[in-house]
């Protein structure tokens, strides 16, 4: 019982910190997406991507989140991309006062984009509001096409599934068909979008739905 009622402070405690960061980050019109997978789905690599076809488009910044290392943020600032590195000590998920101090080390003025990569994991960050505007979850078809229901909340809480790494998918028995009607049972809006990093397949079209959402938010300046 007293494990429960810590988680219940803990996560109230989040969402209030997470909702002083959203009215801020409103307030700038700045976009925000809560980047989610597990370990090797890619996350990183699609990210690469996406700073590759906004580039001189869309002012943006990204928050790194890893459990000790900072190789990806070292991958993200060879791209002269503003970056700041949360190392969590072991802990599973990224929480909203971690983005409060991370804030404070980003050049807000005239950001249209704000990346929140969250540390591999397909359970713990999903509980965990971070001030985004939405969460995009991106999955490998290498990780198998039940992934979704072995990980519901993820994906139920996402409005953006990434397929990642199409052009592995005939080395797979992945069930493209079933992975679908997956989603679909968790969340009929869920937006998907097949991509593959190596190939940059289907990443044009992931970036021109985030460039509309972009802009959406700087024209009506909410999220």
């Amino acid at each position: 019982m007293k494990q429960i009622l810590v988680k219940k402070n803990i996560l109230k405690n989040n969402d209030n910190i997470a909702m002083k960061n959203k009215k801020f980050l409103d307030s700038k019109g700045i976009y925000t997406i809560n980047l989610l997978g597990s370990p090797g789905s890619g996350k990183t690599s699609l990210l690469e991507e996406m700073i590759e076809e906004t580039d001189k488009e869309i002012n943006m910044a990204v928050i790194e989140g890893d459990l000790y290392t900072d190789k990806d943020a070292k991958r993200i600032e060879s791209h002269n991309i503003d970056v700041v590195q949360v190392n969590t000590g072991g802990a599973c998920h990224l929480e909203a006062s971690m983005i409060t101090d991370a804030l404070k080390h980003i050049n807000i003025d005239n950001l249209d984009f704000l990346v929140i990569e969250n540390v591999g994991n397909l359970v713990c960050p999903a509980s965990y509001d971070l001030s985004e505007d939405i969460k995009i979850t991106v999955m490998s078809v290498t990780e198998g096409n039940d992934k979704p229901l072995k990980y519901p909340a993820m994906f139920q809480k996402s409005s953006v599934v990434v397929l990642n790494k199409m052009d592995m998918i005939e080395l797979t028995d992945f069930d493209l068909d079933q992975f679908y009607k997956n989603i679909s049972l968790l969340n009929g809006d869920t937006e998907i979008f097949e991509v593959s990093c190596r190939t940059k397949e289907g990443v044009n079209e992931l970036c021109k739905y985030l460039k509309e959402e972009i802009k959406r938010k700087k024209d009506n300046g909410v999220g």
